[in-house]
């Protein structure tokens, strides 16, 4: 009996949702170095063929009937594919993502090589950053340093800062190093 999703070898990309595709690539090329892969859509559940058992595409493949989405794929960094959405319809969505806490809850973790230095420039930029840092003295993580901020959007992003982690002796993963 084999052990986890079979043919697995990596994580391939991060989605965002947001309520401004173009304005969201500017911010994400802009302020993380980001380069536009590609665009695709709009995607119009209206006007695609419905499904053999009569559902929309869209709530037959995304789980969301009667969308008109597009998307936008950007790299970041030599090892990030986010991709970004926006929904035309429904009509009535969401305003803001969900919280750390709420069911779908996430966020996207950048590596910084000075914490206090990221977080001015994002602030200057139009994110919100939240209190912090956080230290992380002991345990698995000692000695790092993270501060959350939000995107224009709301979007939680978390800021880390460290040289290595104490479990980086016994992990059977390596962290990413340039």
């Amino acid at each position: 009996m084999s052990k986890g999703l079979p043919g697995l070898s990596h994580v391939d990309h991060v989605g965002l949702t947001v309520p401004n595709l173009d304005a969201a690539v500017v911010f994400y090329c802009e302020v993380f170095s980001g380069r536009e892969l590609y665009r695709l859509g709009p995607f119009d559940a209206a006007e695609l063929p419905p499904m053999p058992d009569g559902r929309d595409w869209t709530e037959a493949h995304i789980n969301v009937a009667g969308a008109r989405l597009s998307i936008a794929m950007l790299s970041i960094g030599p090892n990030l594919m986010l991709e970004l959405f926006q929904y035309d319809l429904p009509a009535r969505h969401g305003e803001r993502p969900p919280r750390n806490c709420d069911a779908g809850g996430h966020h996207i973790a950048f590596k910084v090589e000075n914490l206090e230095t990221a977080k001015n420039y994002l602030a200057e930029r139009g994110c919100k950053v939240m209190a912090g840092p956080i230290v992380l003295d002991q345990g698995p993580c000692a000695t790092t340093r993270v501060n959350y901020v939000l995107d224009p959007w709301g979007n939680q992003l978390e800021l880390v800062e460290y040289t290595t982690q104490a479990f980086e002796a016994t992990a059977p993963v390596k962290i990413y190093r340039p």
